[in-house]
This record gives structure tokens, C-alpha cells and sequence, in this order.
């Protein structure tokens, strides 16, 4: 299997973990957010994150107000300059990235397998190429072996 299937796989049994596990399903754009307050320094500001991850300051502004009703971060005025808002990390969302950190270990040490319990291995083509498939009537690129 190409490295691009086996990393894809990977992310696929821990996000399929993920979603199976009491608690909240947190968007893409979410969990970049919350990644990128716990594993990169701080001061974080909305405007940072939103230059950060590139995207609008909105975007990032509905991000932080769900991942702060979860309990993942908080918001604080920055006492040095009362304009900014510094977003700030907490116990319980290091307790829910510790958690998911262990799912992505756990998906890796997991065999690849589908909803039926079968290996997935993709049909090859004859140059063992994985053939394109069409998407919403568009024709997809295929994933190619890695060397």
C-alpha cells in the first residue's frame, strides 16, 4: 500500500475512534486551532491563529467560542494591551488532546480494517497504481505507490 493510503488509513481508524468515544466531534478547523494553542507558544491571539492557519479572523473567532464552551481553551484580556484578547490553554483541553493523542498511537498499532473486519488493500492498477475515481462527476488523482 502507498505511503499516502497508509497515512490516510491511519487517520481514518483514529478519527473513526474518535467519533465512536463519548464526547464531541470537533471539526477540522477546530482541532487545527486547539493543536496549534497546545503545541505551539503562546501569547495566542485571534489574529495570530487566524494568520497561523489562514484563515479569516471570524472563522477563528467561531472556533474558539465552541472549543471555549467545550472547556478546551479560554479567553483573557491581555493586561498589557487591553485591546487584545489572548487565547489561553486549559487542563481540560490538554486532557482531551492526551486522550486523542493516545487514539492516533492506538489506530497505528491497529490492523487496517474495514467496517466488515476485512484487510483494505485498494485495487491496483497494472502499473500498481491506485486508479482515479470520479467524485461529484470530477475525475480524482490517483494516489500513487510510494517508492
Amino acid at each position: 500500500m502507498s505511503r499516502n493510503l497508509e497515512a490516510l488509513q491511519l487517520w481514518r481508524r483514529a478519527l473513526v475512534a474518535s467519533v465512536r468515544k463519548d464526547g464531541p466531534d470537533l471539526s477540522a478547523r477546530q482541532l487545527a486551532l486547539l493543536l496549534t494553542v497546545f503545541l505551539t507558544p503562546p501569547p495566542h491571539t485571534v489574529r495570530g491563529l487566524a494568520s497561523a492557519l489562514n484563515v479569516s479572523k471570524p472563522a477563528i473567532t467561531r472556533a474558539l467560542d465552541r472549543l471555549g464552551r467545550l472547556g478546551y481553551i479560554k479567553r483573557k484580556r491581555d493586561q498589557e494591551d487591553r485591546r487584545n484578547v489572548l487565547v489561553q490553554r486549559t487542563v481540560k483541553g490538554s486532557v482531551y488532546l492526551a486522550e486523542f493523542g493516545q487514539m492516533v498511537i492506538d489506530a497505528e498499532k491497529a490492523p487496517a480494517v474495514g467496517e466488515e473486519g476485512g484487510i483494505i488493500d485498494p485495487v491496483l492498477d497494472i502499473n500498481g497504481v491506485v486508479p482515479p475515481v470520479l467524485v461529484d462527476g470530477a475525475r480524482t488523482e490517483a494516489l500513487a505507490p510510494s517508492a
